[in-house]
C-alpha cells in the first residue's frame, strides 16, 4: 500500500472516531421539555423549543434579556419550568410581565443565573467541601444557597423558598441549564 493510501485510511478513521464521539457527547445530553437540547445552541436558542419553558422564555423576552443569555456567558441557569411559574400567587406573572414590572421581572429572572460554568458535579463538590452547604452569588446581585437532600441539589432563595434540581447539566454553548421545579424569589 502506498504511504498517501495509509494516510487517507488514518484521516478517515480519525474522521469517523470523531463524529462518533460528537454523536455520543450530544447523545448524553439530556431532552428538556420533549426536545433535544445541543450543546452548540446557546440558552437562548435551546429555551424556545423546551415545552416546559414557555413561560420563562416570554419572560426573558419582556424583561429585555434575550441578547444577554445568547451572550458568549458563560453561565449557569437554574430554569424554573412552567409548572413553577403557575404555583405563584395568582397574578404574579401576569403582573410581572407588565411593561412597568420590567425591572421588578428582570431581577427575578437574573436572581437564576451564576456567573460562570458550574455542572452539577461541582456544584455537589463546593457543597461537600462547605460541609453541606454552599452560597453563591447571583447576577442579580442577591445569593442562592445549595444544599444535598440524598442525591437532590435543594437550592434555597433569600425568602426561605426552595427549588430542586430536576435535570441537570444541560449543556449550552455559552453555559449549562439546570431545570429546577419552583421560582427562585429575591430579597424585597
Amino acid at each position: 500500500m502506498k504511504l498517501s493510501t495509509l494516510r487517507v485510511l488514518a484521516v478517515s478513521a480519525i474522521l469517523s472516531v470523531s463524529a462518533i464521539a460528537g454523536t455520543a457527547a450530544y447523545a448524553e445530553n439530556p431532552m428538556v421539555g420533549g426536545a433535544a437540547m445541543s450543546e452548540t445552541k446557546d440558552i437562548v436558542d435551546n429555551a424556545v423549543n423546551s415545552a416546559d419553558h414557555t413561560t420563562l422564555v416570554a419572560a426573558v423576552q419582556a424583561a429585555g434579556l434575550v441578547e444577554t443569555l445568547k451572550g458568549e456567558g458563560p453561565f449557569t441557569v437554574f430554569a424554573p419550568v412552567n409548572a413553577a411559574f403557575d404555583a405563584l400567587p395568582a397574578g404574579t406573572v401576569d403582573t410581572l410581565l407588565e411593561p412597568e414590572n420590567k425591572d421588578q421581572l428582570a431581577a427575578v429572572l437574573t436572581y437564576h443565573v451564576i456567573a460562570g460554568k458550574f455542572a452539577a458535579a461541582d456544584v455537589v463538590k463546593a457543597i461537600q467541601d462547605g460541609g453541606g452547604s454552599f452560597k453563591a452569588a447571583t447576577v442579580q446581585g442577591g445569593e442562592l444557597t445549595f444544599s444535598l437532600d440524598g442525591d437532590n441539589v435543594k437550592i434555597t432563595d433569600a425568602t426561605g423558598g426552595t427549588a430542586t434540581v430536576t435535570i441537570a447539566d444541560v449543556m449550552q454553548s455559552n453555559g449549562v441549564i439546570h431545570v429546577i421545579d419552583k421560582v427562585l424569589l429575591p430579597a424585597s
